[in-house]
């Protein structure tokens, strides 16, 4: 009997479960990804930033089958298993800087700036934490209060976590001094010293914490001094800086780490996504002396850091530097952007490219003068890129930034391919208004 999923569906998930299509997925390969009815996609979208190695590589395969048939499950907690300590000892060896370091494993995002910041009170003992307009760290009470954007992400979930205090980020195509790089002396740093006089006392500020490139908030670039500016201000006063290298770590960026881009060694970072290639882990690492701090016992949970991801990421770490998966990303980025910017010659609607590595976004504008964002046109280019056959997710306080995300092993030609979608469809999107 065959089942009316469409239905089901309806019947079975509640409304706050959205899906961006309606299609349902049957198998991945790489970067190309089929659906229950045999149509096929170029994935541009990568799960969001997840399938930086690709879907089903065959080393993962191989290693999460392997670990599987050895043993899914004992909570490292109750008694350990290798892959946990070596993966801690590899993302201490790759982490930026030269401090020695410390890992250890949730199973999230949301859950690793959790821990972050709750290292960070403890080694400070304070319990302020400093975020940034457009920026995005998860969806749990806390991090859906580091969480800039209120719809669809904070609308009706509080109260918040409270000692939360905002400012603005470095978002030069919409400046919030506005000033212009490189004449402005990079001046939007300094917003974290004007927060000293009149929005937190600084002696109460356990942590700043800010995505190298924000993602979720319209692949926003900050200038290369940016990141070293706040570091330096956070080490006048005792606070600590936490890189949220979610999304831009592993490869995407050109570097392993994005904060190698600009120079800085964070005070602890975090990692999710493209580190488990589909499978749940998360990283938090730090400085020997902050991560000491909490007592034992005082850090954990029942699945972080199972054992089957572990197996996964330490190969995922392998294939990054066999495959030079970094450096492939920034010959992405180069061909991403190179047509990116001749669209922009042709299309107004265009208002911005922008990215580093192959992090890279357009901003879509009604007018390139005004720079009122373009919602609903790039609501309809995302439905139409999927109609054309390309997989693509929208991102920007105002929903009006194409971002994308393919993973890093994508072959030139599908590259070039799902590139070629979104010229032709941007042009059948724009011709109809």
């Amino acid at each position: 009997m065959e089942i009316d999923l469409d239905n089901l569906r309806a019947r079975s998930l509640p409304r706050g479960v959205a899906t961006a299509t309606t299609s349902l997925v049957a198998s991945a390969k790489n970067a190309r990804v089929i659906d229950t009815e045999g149509r096929e996609f170029i994935d541009f979208a990568g799960g969001i930033g997840v399938m930086n190695v690709g879907h089903c590589h065959p080393r993962v395969l191989a290693a999460a089958h392997a670990q599987l048939e050895r043993f899914a499950h004992t909570c490292v907690h109750v008694i350990g298993y290798e892959s946990y300590i070596r993966l801690a000892a590899r993302l201490n060896e790759k982490a930026p800087g030269r401090s020695p370091k410390r890992s250890y494993f949730v199973n999230s995002g949301a859950e690793a700036v959790e821990n972050a910041v709750k290292v960070a009170r403890s080694a400070t003992g304070r319990p302020g934490i400093v975020a940034f307009e457009n920026a995005f760290h998860g969806r749990t009470n806390l991090t859906m209060g580091l969480t800039s954007k209120i719809s669809p992400y904070k609308k009706d979930f509080g109260p918040f976590t409270p000692e939360i205090y905002r400012i603005p980020y470095a978002y030069c195509y919409r400046c919030p001094l506005n000033l212009k790089y490189p004449g402005c002396g990079v001046e939007c740093a300094e917003l974290l010293r004007r927060g000293f006089e009149n929005l937190f006392q600084p002696e109460r500020i356990a942590c700043v914490i800010a995505e190298p490139v924000q993602g979720e908030g319209g692949f926003i670039v900050p200038p290369p001094e940016y990141h070293a500016r706040l570091k330096s201000i956070c080490e006048e006063h005792g606070i600590l800086f936490i890189a949220d290298e979610v999304q831009t770590g592993l490869g995407r960026t050109g570097k392993l780490f994005a904060m190698e881009h600009y120079g800085v060694e964070a005070d602890i970072m975090t990692t999710a996504k493209s580190l488990g290639a589909g499978y749940p882990i998360a990283g938090i690492t730090g400085k020997v002396e902050i991560m000491d701090a909490p007592h034992p016992g005082g850090l954990g949970g029942t699945f972080g850091g199972n054992p089957l991801s572990c197996e996964v990421a330490l190969v995922v770490l392998d294939i990054m530097e066999d495959e030079r998966l970094p450096e492939r990303a920034l010959e992405i980025g180069r061909r991403v952007k190179e047509r990116f910017t001749a669209m922009q010659r042709r299309f107004p609607q265009i208002g911005d490219v922008r990215g580093l590595g192959a992090m890279v976004g357009m901003e879509l504008v009604t007018d390139p003068q005004t720079k009122e964002p373009a919602t609903a046109l790039t609501k309809a280019y995302r439905a139409k890129l999927f109609d054309n056959g390309l997989l693509n997710i929208i991102a920007g306080t105002y929903d009006n930034v194409v971002r994308t995300l393919m993973p890093l092993t994508i072959e030139w030609e599908t590259l070039e391919r799902g590139l070629d979608i979104m010229d032709e469809t941007l042009a059948q999107v724009t011709a109809v208004r």
